[in-house]
Order: C-alpha cells, then structure tokens, then sequence
C-alpha cells in the first residue's frame, strides 16, 4: 500500500546552492502575487477550534537550532554558530555559557540538539550533538554530555562521533531521543553522500542506538556482523531532523527531508532498510528520476509522503490540555512550510490533520510546563515564539 501524499508548500530546506537558486524565481513571484503582508506573522491565528495567540517572547538568537525547559522553566536554546544559551523566566538571553563544546559551524553545521537526561535532577546530565572538525577539513556528526551546575557546562565528554569524517558540510542529522528503555535512537543523515546509505559499514544514512555512556547495547540488530557497525540500528535515511517516541505505543517515529519531493514520515523499526537512494517520492536536485519505493518491496516505505516538501525540523508528541485537540497527536516543525504540522498517529497509522501557518522556518518544538507550545525560528534574528490558547 502506498503511504499517504499530503500537498505541501512550495520549496523545501536551502539543501545546496541549486535548489536555493531554483526557488528563489517562484518565491519572487508568490511574493509579488500576495504582498508583504503574507510575510508577516499575524499575532492570531484563526482556526476553527479556537483561535491561537503567537506570542514572541525573546529574539536575537543566531539560528537557534533546538530547545529544552529546565526544571525551572527557563529554557535552553543552542545557536548553530556554537553557543550554548539560556533564556529566563522574564526572557532575557543570557551570554553563551561555558563549557559547550567547540563546533564546525559551516554550511548546515554547527551546535544542534540539546537534551535533558530523563534522570536529570539527579546526575544533571545534558546531552549536546553537534557537527565536528576532523582532519584534513573533514567534519562529523558527534554527540557529547556534560553536567550542569551553577550555569555552565561541565566534563563534557564525546560519547559519539559518526564515522567516517567527511569533506562535506551538509546533512548531518542530529537529534536525541532517549528510549523507555533508558537507551539513545542518535538520528544522522547521509552527509549528501548518497550511496554509503546502504553500506552498513560506515554511520551515513543510520539511527544508532547507544547506552547513555555510548557504550553499544548487547541486543543491537548489526552487533557481530563484521560488515557493519555495531551501533546501527536502522539504515537508508537521507536527513532527519525531526524525532520523538510515542508515549502511548513506545515507539519512534521520524520524519525525514527528501530530495526534490518526497519528505517523509517514517515509524523506523529495528534492523530495517528505508531505502535511501535507492527509492525515493522525490527526484534528484539534477531533475532525474529516481525509482518509487513501491518498486522495491523489499524496502520499508514511508506512512505519508509531503510533495511538496515542508523540510520537517524538529517533532514532539503533545500531552497538554490547552490543546486537547492535539493531544496524543505529533507536531512537526516546517522550515519551507514555515510553521507546524500536526499529525494523528494510531498504532502504525499516520493521518495529517492541520496546519498553523507561523510565517517563519520552525526549527524546534517544545511542549512548555503551561501546555502551551513553544517553537523557534531558524534565522540570523531567530525567535523563540509561544503558541497558546486565546481566553
């Protein structure tokens, strides 16, 4: 069975030069079509189960790229240039923090997810993923943790690092997702290297899984094949950027930027093959096709596809009560599409309910303390907005 195709806004994620430049005139046009306004991000949003009030609570951020809430609700943002911030109660950002590790902030590089251990009030544990120079001007995804006491970083220490090191500064996936298991899921990406996706003996193209310290779990699908690496869990990904777990079924979920076309929403599965580059619902930046996935039924297909695409950044599955509407549904963050998704998840079943046009490329989602849902935007002036409920 195919999965489900939901239209989608025009462009998709800057992926390289050509696709920018391939946008650009359409955008033009659109823009000169709708006016300024459309740009502009209206306070309220009407919507038939009840209007949302946008609040912007902090700007100035250097394209944040993730957020977490501390236990006393402050937040935690990073900066794709490196730094590590935190934005208070009365949303003041305060100055980078010490600590972070140093990053290769080139290109889609730089500092990126962030994430609380689930035992945090007890070892104060923070997890941070980020792109790494390497020799010989390669870099690598890497994943690190430090603790945190008096507002700063401590002993951070790489726990991770994809290899190998690449000459390339795209595609390196990056999110944290901690298991109910007490494990990791470590999303990457094919470092737009394409065909290493589907060479297990390299970390391009792969979520592994890992033991809190980066020790490799004993159970994991690839341990004593000597053509692959141990910490693999699922391979063929081309770039996700957007993760969470189902509290209801345990399960993960991702959702996956295509080529030209064809983002995905995938429910990876362990051992399992998703098929990158061999298949694709988008075609190559070049404009040459490249075979449907139902072509390959030895491959795992997506359960929706977005042509086209909304380039999916950031995922959470919302519990609140100030949108009982959304609740037990997964949001997504849309850089193209330029606000949020949200998608009912039924056991291994996907349907796209609505769409919150936010007038900015979301980057990440975070479910505040309040039920209300908080987003940044990837910009050189980005934000961190609120999104709640109108009284």
């Amino acid at each position: 069975m195919k999965p489900a195709r939901i239209p989608g806004f025009i462009g998709e994620q800057q992926r390289g030069n050509f696709i920018h430049i391939q946008c650009t005139c359409f955008l033009l046009i659109v823009f000169l079509i709708q006016g300024v306004h459309t740009f502009a991000q209206k306070p309220t949003i009407e919507r038939e189960q009840g209007a949302i009030k946008v609040v912007k609570l902090a700007e100035g951020l250097d394209h944040p790229w993730a957020l977490a809430f501390l236990p006393d609700n402050r937040v935690m943002v990073t900066e794709r240039s490196g730094a590590l911030k935190i934005i208070d109660t009365m949303n003041k950002i305060s100055k980078p923090l010490e600590g972070s590790p140093e990053v290769f902030a080139k290109g889609q590089g730089g500092l990126m997810d962030i994430a609380l251990d689930p035992d945090f009030s007890n070892n104060h544990y923070i997890y941070l993923s980020y792109a790494e120079a390497g020799q010989d001007s390669t870099s690598t995804t890497a994943l690190g943790r430090g603790t945190f006491r008096n507002d700063r970083l401590n002993n951070f220490e790489v726990i991770f690092r994809m290899e190998p090191g690449i000459k390339e500064d795209k595609h390196f996936g990056n999110r944290i997702i901690f298991t109910p298991e007490g494990q990791i899921l470590f999303t990457l990406a094919d470092r737009f290297k394409f065909d290493p996706a589907q060479d297990n003996s390299n970390h391009m193209g792969t979520i592994v899984r890992i033991n809190k310290d980066g020790s490799v779990p004993t159970d994991n699908p690839f341990v004593g094949d000597p053509n692959a690496l141990d910490e693999i869990w699922s391979y063929g990904h081309r770039n996700i950027e957007s993760a969470a777990i189902d509290p209801k079924t345990g399960k993960l979920w991702v959702a996956e930027m295509g080529p030209m076309g064809g983002d995905e929403l995938n429910q990876p599965q362990v051992g399992k093959n998703y098929g990158w580059p061999l298949v694709s619902w988008g075609r190559n930046y070049d404009g040459s096709n490249i075979p449907n996935p139902d072509t390959r039924p030895d491959l795992e297909d997506a359960v929706i596809v977005w042509t086209p695409t909304i380039s999916p950044s950031g995922m959470i599955f919302y519990d609140g009560n100030m949108f009982p509407e959304w609740k037990d549904h997964a949001i997504i963050g849309g850089l193209t599409s330029s606000g949020i998704v949200i998608v009912s998840i039924q056991d291994d079943k996907a349907t796209e309910t609505e769409r919150v046009p936010l007038a900015a490329r979301i980057r990440d989602i975070a479910q505040g303390p309040d039920g209300a849902v908080y987003v940044i935007t990837d910009a050189k002036n980005g934000m961190l907005l609120k999104l709640q409920k109108m009284e």
